[in-house]
C-alpha cells in the first residue's frame, strides 16, 4: 500500500492521502528508508516499513 501524507484538508485514505496529523502520520513522519515504524491504533498496534520515500 503507498500513501501520501498530506495536509488535514487533503486528507481521504480510501484514495492514499493520510494527515500529517494523524497517529499514523505523525508516526512515519522523519523516518527513513527501511525503518519499520510501530504504531498504536484503535484496533491494536500496527506495524509499517517504509519501502520508498518521495517528495513531490
Amino acid at each position: 500500500m503507498t500513501y501520501k501524507i498530506v495536509g488535514e484538508d487533503e486528507a481521504d485514505i480510501k484514495i492514499g492521502k493520510m494527515s500529517c496529523t494523524s497517529p499514523v502520520g505523525k508516526a512515519l513522519i522523519g523516518h527513513k528508508l527501511d525503518d519499520t515504524v510501530k504504531v498504536s491504533v484503535p484496533s491494536g498496534m500496527k506495524e509499517y516499513e517504509i519501502i520508498d520515500i518521495k517528495y513531490e
